[in-house]
């Protein structure tokens, strides 16, 4: 059996930007893991030991994973979008409204030929999503 996950890497926000996550998309964390106190805090440098070394939530049937990446290693997210699909369109609008806040909007959310709700936003911590609420085909 093979599986994908998305893995995310943040700026020294993944705590916080998985709480949203998990509050917004209803998400369960299974796992937040911080250097401090494992094998790996003897070779990270002082400013990343209370950083998260590995997250882990589970959505639905799905798994997103991160992390928060040293600052030398970190880049902004590009070249992709993680997408949320959800069955009604006010259940579209709220998603989109609070990944979106304090973001960018780069398409509000609306109706479009193949959706009754599509929009695309880049959240506070640099994630790209894509929230879909199909029409029925």
């Amino acid at each position: 059996m093979i599986t994908s996950n998305t893995y995310l890497y943040f700026s020294g926000n993944c705590e916080e930007a998985f709480n949203l996550y998990a509050k917004v998309l209803g998400g369960s964390i299974i796992a937040m893991m911080k250097a401090e106190g494992t094998p790996m805090a003897e070779h990270c440098p002082p400013d990343f030991i209370g950083k998260i070394m590995h997250a882990r939530m589970k959505l639905g049937d799905a798994v997103i994973m991160g992390s928060d990446a040293p600052a030398a290693n970190y880049r902004a997210p590009q070249g992709y979008n993680i997408n949320v699909s959800v069955d009604e369109p006010a259940e579209a609008d709220r998603i989109y409204a609070a990944l979106a806040a304090g973001g960018t909007q780069t398409m509000p959310i609306a109706e479009t030929f193949w959706a009754r709700r599509f929009g695309t936003c880049i959240d506070r911590f640099g994630t790209p999503w894509m929230v879909n609420c199909e029409k029925p085909m």
